[in-house]
């Protein structure tokens, strides 16, 4: 059977008899069992998928189909399915059963979408290399010694390896966009309230956005149209409109796009990563686009603004999982406290832990100020330097991460390593605006290469029709 990468091909082969969906779901089984060794899934719901897969079918033949016919898509280890296991990556919710389906996967299930599996993570999607994982660490099909990115890395991988035509992940601070980046997909990060976060377990609440792993543009539009919108389950979610994402053409016009020099000149940026997003600003210029080179002044401060808020949210987010009722309880307590200190101190992996103490302590009486109320300061100075730009600019563009795929456990001993691969793709989560990565090529070793977009408050329209324009006229193939 051939590997799809759009929605429209799979619906055109079944329209005219090449495949169904049900022999479109085996295929895709047949892949994961194929590519099990990349650890990219936690559960298969090979039953249930085909069991979907007959009634879409019939659907599809009674004229009764939903926009979402024909596409098999997976959801990462953070997201609710009624009764259905869910553990974000971690002991502490061993045994847990979800007791109701999260808005955005039930948005994609009511179009008719078929469900295939549960995609392994980070741990509380807290990690860059989904090494963080009581699953185990998840492999980049493109080099197997290489990480796939994190802390969505497994949905990554599932759409890179053919497991899925879409996956559905959630981005903090760059968890969608830098395992797209490294896989060589498309990787879709949504304004900040335009998806419902009923259902996506909690890291940070203020960052956390859901987002959308795919093969193309049309099809993370597609999805991003189906999933957005009001919902009476969560107060944060945007009630502005939302547009036909789907039926958007490419970009026409002239674009005002914004660089940065000390990105391009910094320490920490690989040579052929500069070297292929220098090329994209050459090739914007020759097609006549206005390209203005810009310094951005908050670049030292994004990273310790970003881990001091998301630490501090993640302390008060993670107090509920307490081995009292529900998921992980020691067998080792002796009483109440013990009980908790140690259901917490077994459940928990390290970078978790790491981070809820880091979080703990700016909270606390005599650092509150010092930390989290300069960070909350710090964070408002970077989104308003970020929205001037957009005064004058339609978008900014910029490397997705600082490196291609790095091996595996080669970060381990220097967790400021690991951070500093979210340098490029925190701005956009401190403020609240809609990102994506698109694949930019590769390195000498065959390495996936991405560039990122980044567009002004709930811009995703003018997003996706100039990412669309970007893969089209601009991008290396």
């Amino acid at each position: 059977m051939s590997t799809y990468d759009s929605l429209s091909r799979i619906q055109s082969d079944i329209d005219s008899g090449v495949i169904d969906c049900v022999g479109l779901v085996n295929h895709y089984l047949s892949n994961i069992k194929k590519y099990e060794h990349l650890n990219a899934l936690t559960v298969v719901y090979s039953n249930e998928a085909l069991a979907a897969a007959k009634s879409v079918q019939k659907k599809i033949e009674a004229g009764t189909s939903g926009r979402l016919a024909g596409m098999v898509f997976t959801i990462k280890d953070v997201y609710c399915h009624d009764a259905h296991d869910l553990q974000c990556g971690s002991k502490i919710l061993e045994g847990f059963k979800s007791q109701f389906t999260a808005t955005c996967v039930q948005r994609l299930l009511d179009e008719d979408a078929i469900l295939i599996g549960r995609n392994n993570c980070d741990e509380f999607a807290m990690g860059s290399s989904n090494e963080n994982s009581v699953f185990g660490s998840v492999i980049n099909a493109a080099g197997e010694n290489r990480v796939p990115g994190g802390s969505s890395g497994g949905s990554a991988v599932a759409v890179q390896a053919d497991m899925c035509l879409v996956s559905i992940g959630s981005d903090t601070g760059g968890s969608v966009r830098q395992p797209a980046a490294y896989c060589g997909i498309v990787g879709l990060k949504p304004n900040y309230g335009r998806i419902s976060r009923h259902g996506l377990s909690a890291y940070a609440s203020s960052f956390d956005c859901v987002g959308i792993l795919a093969h193309s543009v049309d099809d993370s539009a597609l999805t991003l149209e189906i999933m957005a919108g009001a919902d009476d389950y969560d107060t944060t979610v945007s009630h502005t409109d939302v547009p036909a994402y789907s039926k958007n053409s490419n970009w026409d016009g002239i674009a005002k796009v914004a660089c940065f020099d000390n990105i391009l000149s910094h320490e920490g940026l690989d040579e052929e990563v500069k070297s292929a997003t220098s090329s994209v600003y050459d090739k914007l210029q020759s097609l006549g686009h206005s390209l203005d080179h810009l310094g951005f002044d908050y670049l030292d401060y994004v990273l310790p603004t970003y881990y001091i808020l998301t630490t501090a949210e993640a302390s008060t987010n993670l107090s509920r999982y307490d081995g009292v009722r529900y998921g992980y309880r020691s067998e080792n307590g002796h009483d109440l406290e013990s009980m908790y200190k140690k259901s917490r101190s077994e459940g928990f992996g390290d970078e978790v832990k790491k981070r809820i103490l880091l979080g703990t302590y700016v909270l606390s009486e005599g650092f509150y100020d010092a930390y989290f109320t300069k960070a909350q300061k710090v964070r408002r100075l970077i989104r308003n330097e970020t929205k001037k730009i957009f005064e004058s600019h339609d978008f900014i563009v910029l490397p997705t991460a600082p490196t291609t795929a790095f091996e595996l456990n080669s970060h381990d001993r220097d967790p400021l390593e690991m951070y500093l691969e979210d340098i490029f793709t925190v701005q956009a989560s401190l403020a609240g605006l809609p990102a994506i990565s698109l694949p930019n090529g590769t390195d000498k070793n065959g390495m996936p290469i991405g560039i990122q977009v980044i567009a002004n408050t709930f811009e995703e329209e003018k997003l996706l029709s100039f990412s669309k324009y970007l893969v089209d006229h601009v991008l290396a193939k």
